[in-house]
Parts: structure tokens; sequence; C-alpha cells
């Protein structure tokens, strides 16, 4: 760390003690891994004189530190960044959590409730673009019906009306012709990708995933030892030239893609490219994973990789986390039969059922029209707030790697090579949570880029600091 710029921000007239800010200062900076393990901190004297404040306040916050496990001090050398206590896990556990280590901080720090915050970088809708009335009534209809729904563990497929309305609406809409008993349901597509992942890899497996892609996929993967291989990202979907490269070169047995609305680019695979993906896949005996979550908010019916192959190699996921509700926890997987028996078994295994009563509620409020009312509103105050917030960020220095034609994510720029990563860390001093680029890439490899959440763009703060920061 270099001793000639300040490492924090303090205020000598806060109500805060200055050695609390030091110590709260210093440990923010450890956790959001702006100081990594092994950094050597300012010598006592050096941060005294670059923050102004008695040598004898640095030395109680860096004793308060070293306490604390943040800091080690080494006799004769200084104070340095101490390495973070992994739990202690059994050499035979298959479960590798330190291996995401970066994706459980960040999604730790997504769900902290910080006061005044906006967060331009999360991926879910405002809580007041969602139909809280719309649930309600639904929960009161079903608490008037009897039922032992109430009380037991109900289907484990998931609750059978909801299924086959799935199949005779959401699926058949999207042109996916398949059986009841291939579709199961799930508490959220995150479950799904959990089941698919389980019952397809092993410790060392290859795995194609978007380039940028899904962080959280991402993490829980390399739980599980698998070797995450990128894809680049085009704007008409995967690079499929370079896909067939990485086929040949690691032989995986997945690919993880998300096709509509793809999180993070906001863009959609094109029918062409869907097309050759499929070939490759057949080829090459390749399962796909298609996660979908996003698709309802397209304006029109985009090319799924599932309904262009009818579910034979492609395992379809969606669920109603993004636009109803991510309490309820309803999702669904549909896929080719003896491998929904298999998933199902894993399912049985490992969690029993899913919440028949969440269920219902979902299937109460599908019947009566009350969800394509629902998001036909969410897509059309998305495409309002949409161009206004593409031309903010064009005015702010950014340049956009695509126009979405739908849902709630922009693809953005930063000049001149800067680090997103850095601009996303000085973000957070003033209450603004940026999402960097490279916490899309799957080793979390540097990055100019950050994904922009349309609907919680409106606030000047966001603005004013990108202008900032690239002026």
């Amino acid at each position: 760390m270099p001793d000639a710029s300040p490492l924090l921000a303090l205020n000598p007239e806060d109500s805060v003690p200055l050695v609390e800010q030091i110590v709260a200062g210093i440990r923010r900076l450890t956790e959001e891994r702006v100081l990594r393990t092994g950094t050597r901190l300012p010598s006592i004297r050096n941060f005294a004189t670059q923050h102004n404040v008695s040598r004898f306040t640095v030395v109680d916050a860096y004793d308060r530190l070293v306490a604390l496990g943040y800091l080690a001090s080494r006799r004769g050398s200084g104070f340095y960044v101490a390495a973070r206590q992994q739990v202690e896990i059994s050499t035979a556990s298959t479960c590798r959590l330190e291996q995401a280590d970066d994706v459980l901080w960040l999604l730790h720090n997504t769900f902290q409730d910080i006061s005044g915050a906006v967060r331009p970088g999360c991926g879910w809708l405002p809580s007041d673009w969602l139909s809280a009335n719309v649930i309600q009534k639904s929960l009161h209809e079903l608490s008037r019906k009897p039922g032992e729904f109430l009380t037991g563990y109900g289907d484990v497929s998931g609750y059978l009306p909801l299924r086959q309305h799935l199949l005779q609406k959401h699926l058949s809409d999207i042109g996916i012709s398949a059986e009841v008993n291939q579709v199961i349901m799930t508490n959220g597509a995150t479950h799904g990708l959990d089941l698919a992942a389980r019952l397809l890899i092993r410790p060392g497996d290859a795995v194609l995933i978007d380039d940028p892609g899904y962080y959280t996929l991402f993490g829980y993967l390399k739980t599980l030892g698998a070797k995450l291989i990128g894809v680049p990202r085009n704007i008409d979907g995967p690079d499929v030239a370079r896909m067939e490269q990485l086929i040949q070169e690691f032989h995986p047995k997945l690919f993880f893609t998300n096709t509509v609305l793809h999180n993070p680019t906001g863009t959609s695979t094109s029918l062409a490219v869907a097309h050759q993906i499929l070939q490759l896949a057949e080829k090459h005996q390749l399962y796909i994973v298609e996660d979908d979550i996003y698709g309802d908010l397209h304006p029109s019916n985009a090319p799924r990789l599932a309904t262009l192959d009818q579910l034979k190699r492609v395992i379809y996921i969606s669920s109603f986390s993004k636009t109803i509700s991510a309490s309820l926890r309803v999702g669904f997987i549909a896929c080719a039969p003896e491998l929904a028996a298999r998933l199902l078994d894993l399912k049985l295994l490992s969690g029993l059922t899913t919440s028949e009563i969440n269920q219902r509620i979902m299937y109460q409020i599908l019947i009566e029209g009350r969800y394509r009312k629902h998001v036909e509103r969410v897509r059309s105050r998305l495409q309002e707030v949409r161009g206004q917030v593409i031309g903010q960020l064009e005015q702010s220095g950014l340049t956009l790697h695509a126009d979405p034609v739908g849902g709630m994510f922009v693809w953005a720029e930063l000049p001149a090579g800067k680090n997103a990563a850095e601009v996303a860390t000085l973000a957070t001093r003033e209450n603004i949570m940026l999402a960097p680029g490279n916490l899309f890439r799957p080793y979390q490899e540097p990055s100019s880029w950050l994904r922009f959440n349309v609907a919680h763009c409106n606030d000047d703060r966001i603005f004013d600091f990108l202008k900032r920061q690239i002026s």
C-alpha cells in the first residue's frame, strides 16, 4: 500500500471516535477485498501523518484490528492484512465452499440492508414494482379452502394443477411440447440449477458457462469441483466458433447458458446462433442447461433452445422469483422423461418436497389472469425507464454493449480501460452499490464493464458519481 495517499476518509467532527472510524474503515476494506491478504498497511507514523491524527489513535486502532483478526503484526516490519480463517472442513468433503469465497462475500453484501443505499447493480425489481396485493388476494382465497395441503408434504413433483397449467400455457406459449411427468417444481431457479449440476457434474469435470454470466452459478459450480470454461458472449449470443474450439479442447459435459435477456448483458441469443449451439450439442453429446428466469420480461416470443430441441438435450429452468415474488420461491425444471425421473429422485433425497402452499398461491395468480396483467405493467415500466437510463449512462461517458429490447439489465463499459472493481469500491463509500464486470467472469478476471439495473437507477447520485470518476 503506497504511503503517499490516505487510506481512509476520516471525519474528526463525527460523533464516532476516530479509533472506531479507523477500525471500521479498515475492516470494510479487507472484507471488500480492496486490501488483500498480505497487504502491508502504512506505518503508524505515516498513517498518522496522512490522516492528521495522533499516533496513539493509530496504535489503538491497529491493536484492535489485530485482536479482531483483521491484521497481523510482524516485529520490525509493520502491520499486514491477516489471512482469513476458513471453517475446518473434512478432507473427505466434496463441498469446497472456499472455492466460492469471492461470490459468497458478494452475496452476503447483496442481501445486507444498508440504510440510504442505492443499488443500480442489483438483479431484481424494486419491491414497489411487484404487486404485493396480488399475492395477498391469493393468500386470502387460499386460506378459505380446506385441505391437507396446509399441513402435509404434498406431491414430490409439485402441485399437479400448477404443473399442468405450466404445460398448457407457459411452456406451450413458447413452443415446448411435453408431458406432466417432465415438469418438476423447485424452490426457485437456483434450486433447479443445483439439482442439474449435482446430478451431472463430478469433481474435475469441465463445464461451459457464459462469459460474462451468472456469478452465483459460477460460485456454486466451483464448490462441486467443476472446471469452468467461459464461452465469450457476443451481441447475438455465445461465440459458437470459440465454443466448438473449447469443446474439442476440454470435452465438457454441460453448457449453462442464459438465452433470453441474458444476465448481465441484457441481450438474447438469435435463432441462427441457437441452431448452431444445438448442432454442437448433438455432435459432441453435450447437455445444455437453459436458465430462462428473465424470459417473461421480453416483449415478444424470443427463441429458446428448449423450443428448438424439444427437451432432448436441453434442461429448461425458470421461475417466478424475478417477476412476481422472490419470497414464494416457485420455480420449475422441464426436461426429458428419463432425466426428470433422476432429478426427481435427487430432489426427494436432498429436500423431500417443495411448498405446496406457495405453489397453490402461484397457481391462483396464474389462472385468474393476475400474472399476465402484472407482467405487462412491468414490461411497460421497464421500457419507459430503459431509454432514460441509457441516455444518462452515455452522457456520463460510458459505452453500451447493446440496446436491449427488454428486461432490466444494461451492460456498459467504462472508458480508457478503467477497472470496474476499483470504481465499484469507491461507489460503496457513497452508498452506491454497483455490479462490476469482474464478478461476472468465471474467475473474477479484471473488467472495465458494469451491469446496471434500469429499475434501480432513479437516483441522480449514481450518474453524478460516474461523471466524477470518468472526467
